[in-house]
């Protein structure tokens, strides 16, 4: 019999109806004569009540005690899913973190996996139990509660499916797959059957939000074969496999976007060595990730323009930031723009394909939008737009790579 880990999200273990429904999916897999491990999230919403519970206590707040309450949200899931589990005939467990064990670093609130040791899991397996496993929270070596940050009970599925030699790692959730793009920006997005780790690993950091990036760069690593499908439909998901397992590529697999970036232009930078490094280096010791780069060319060699890209989010401390390195740096002025998007065509396929920039420049040039800034990888083209035209765009792009579906 193979082995299967299952994984459910926030919506979808989000109330106890929601749980019984997905207690069905662990039923049909285990009657199909799979062995089965389940991972859980908190319910929708139960982190941000228990983070805010925390911040409420205390503003300087011990890190280990945070873990501690954050984690429990997992726990009480997986408690409920072997309860509804047990109550249709299955024979079920939960087990936290700590009894896997998960092994962890100290980085609570963000902790690394350091080792898994899936003896207690494996012989419930062999007891003919399935463990319901809470997601998302490790174990120090001291013996500490430590939780994974963003995506962490996605990442405890597939380092589970990796320790347990499963064949593959099912993620519920409330999508029915990975699509060629955002279905409610542009009706003739589709599902698509197999995508490889690269490209779902580019199209989770350029704002795809089906699965977040180290779960998916950890299933690279590991070979860990996953499929993304939803909770709420009987439809078949999509496998994200090794590229050996696709037979024909598409030059262009999907496009992505992001709403989370603001540009920031230094306008009339003197034109000398090391002013890069006076800019870009009060922003890396303010914890400010720099994305997109582009400098003018200074054609009298004195003065230079050089735009970039920052979260959104941090877009106030940037200034703030460089406000101050200016008096050194001493730009003309500093213009800000947070109303921009970044829009991001990938394919493995572009390997071996010329003229895919081209393309997509023809394309939005056709419908008359500006591209402020561009970055390429081996299988990624990123351009900065403004946020006006994003549908437009993603519409006209996925038009121009063949990506609509059929009527």
């Amino acid at each position: 019999m193979s082995l299967i880990v299952q994984k459910f999200g926030g919506t979808s273990v989000g109330g106890l109806d929601r749980i019984a429904r997905a207690a069905r999916h662990v039923k049909r897999a285990a009657d199909a004569g799979h062995r089965i491990v389940v991972v859980v999230s908190a319910m929708a919403g139960e982190t941000d009540r228990l983070v805010a519970l925390v911040r409420a206590a205390g503003a300087d707040y011990d890190s280990r005690e945070h873990d501690a309450v954050v984690a429990s949200g997992e726990q009480v899931t997986a408690g409920l899913m072997a309860l509804r589990l047990q109550s249709m005939g299955l024979p079920a467990r939960s087990f936290q973190g700590w009894q896997v064990p998960i092994v962890t670093d100290r980085g609570h609130g963000r902790a690394r996996v350091l080792d898994v040791e899936p003896g207690n899991l494996a012989a419930a397996i062999d007891d003919g139990a399935i463990p319901v496993v809470a997601g998302f929270q490790g174990v120090t070596g001291e013996g500490r509660v430590t939780t994974l940050g963003r995506g962490g009970s996605d990442l405890s599925a597939v380092v589970l499916a990796s320790a347990l030699g499963a064949e593959r790692c099912d993620v519920f959730t409330d999508v029915e797959g990975v699509f060629t793009c955002d279905p409610r920006l542009v009706a003739k997005a589709h599902k698509l059957d197999k995508i490889t780790y690269e490209e779902m690993l580019e199209l989770s950091s350029q704002g795809a939000k089906v699965l977040h990036t180290r779960s998916v760069a950890t299933a690279m690593n590991r070979r860990v074969r996953l499929q993304v499908l939803s909770t709420f439909t009987g439809a078949p998901g999509t496998l994200v496999v090794d590229e050996d397992e696709i037979v024909e590529q598409q030059v262009v697999s999907g496009i992505a976007y992001s709403r989370d970036d603001a540009k920031i232009t230094m306008v009339g930078l003197p034109d000398r060595p090391g002013v890069a490094a006076g800019l870009f280096g009060p922003l890396a010791e303010a914890d400010i990730n720099v994305d997109m780069i582009v400098q003018n060319i200074s054609p009298d060699g004195e003065l230079t323009d050089l735009t970039f890209t920052v979260a959104k989010g941090d877009l106030d401390r940037a200034l703030e930031a460089l406000d101050v390195s200016n008096a050194t740096l001493g730009a003309r002025r500093i213009e800000p723009d947070p109303h921009v998007v970044k829009v991001s065509v990938i394919g493995v396929g572009m390997r071996g394909h010329t003229g895919v920039a081209g393309r997509m420049f023809e394309a939005l040039a056709g419908k008359g939008i500006n591209i402020q800034l561009i970055s390429t990888s081996e299988i990624k083209i990123s351009v900065l737009i403004a946020e006006d035209y994003l549908e437009l765009a993603l519409r006209a792009l996925h038009t121009a790579y063949g990506l609509d579906a059929d009527d």
